[in-house]
């Protein structure tokens, strides 16, 4: 385990690589999603594939996540992009990045790409969007509800995710209960800066978004592939959100194809 001064917060971070020492051929920085995600949805996935195949992996838990430092405020999304870029200062990593975002990840990663475009690979949304209106609207009625069950209601609420998703679920769900409590998360986030139409179309490195085919964000993929100059979508039938840990090895197959053409077009 390693933590990382930011200069705002100070982060988890987890780095790992090709074994005995092979120099890595690219980096990919994993972000995950909200609340009751952290690293370790990608730790216990899609990461040692990752570095198996020879890449530089490097994934940490958000600001107010797993075993970062959580802060009272400082939830915006433009936070968040702040930390990432903060974070691979640190780190030295200077070069070209591939960025995976899970759900909410998916949104920071995104939004790096835009403020820092020659900095881009490649960007891989899984079940995620780019921050527009509507994402923002969305986000304020999903948070709110989760602040009225978890910080209001607590006891009901985690009675119910323990008889209905077992007691590993319901530690994370108390945490979250605990974080749109301590902090101003749940109002920050759907207050957030977004991105426009001619912003979102600006990032011209390659897009790969998977979506569930049976998740509400499947809607999205016919839509990125209108806006973004070079987009790609894949719909796994029978999956819902939770396609990177139901589906790992078929998600992580098509990131690893993505960041193997995108290698093969540079090197040309």
């Amino acid at each position: 385990m390693a933590m990382v001064d930011t200069g705002a917060v100070r982060l988890h971070v987890q780095r790992i690589g090709p074994r005995q020492g092979r120099p890595a051929t690219a980096t990919v920085v994993l972000v995950h999603g909200l609340l009751t995600d952290s690293l370790a949805s990608y730790y216990f996935t899609v990461a040692p594939a990752f570095a198996a195949a020879g890449l530089d992996v490097v994934m940490y838990d958000l600001r107010g996540h797993g075993r970062s430092e959580r802060p009272a405020d400082g939830y915006t999304l433009d936070h968040n992009i702040d930390d990432l870029e903060a974070l691979l200062d640190r780190l030295a990593v200077t070069g070209p990045v591939h960025l995976v975002g899970n759900s909410y990840g998916g949104t920071i990663a995104f939004g790096w790409a835009a403020r820092h475009p020659e900095r881009a690979a490649s960007v891989c949304l899984i079940e995620s969007e780019p921050a527009t209106p509507a994402w923002a609207v969305k986000l304020d009625r999903i948070l709110g509800w989760v602040l009225e069950q978890l910080a209001h209601h607590e006891p009901e609420a985690i009675a119910w995710v323990t008889a209905h998703r077992g007691q590993h679920t319901a530690r994370l769900a108390k945490g979250a209960a605990r974080l749109v409590r301590e902090t101003t998360l749940t109002r920050e986030i759907p207050a957030s800066r977004v991105l426009t139409e001619d912003r979102i179309a600006a990032v011209r490195c390659p897009v790969l978004g998977v979506y569930g085919g049976d998740s509400d964000l499947a809607e999205q993929a016919p839509w990125l592939k209108s806006v973004l100059p070079d987009c790609r979508t894949v719909l796994l039938p029978g999956h819902e959100h939770s396609v990177l840990v139901e589906a790992s090895g078929t998600v992580g197959g098509h990131i690893l194809s993505l960041v193997e053409e995108t290698r093969g077009v540079a090197a040309r």
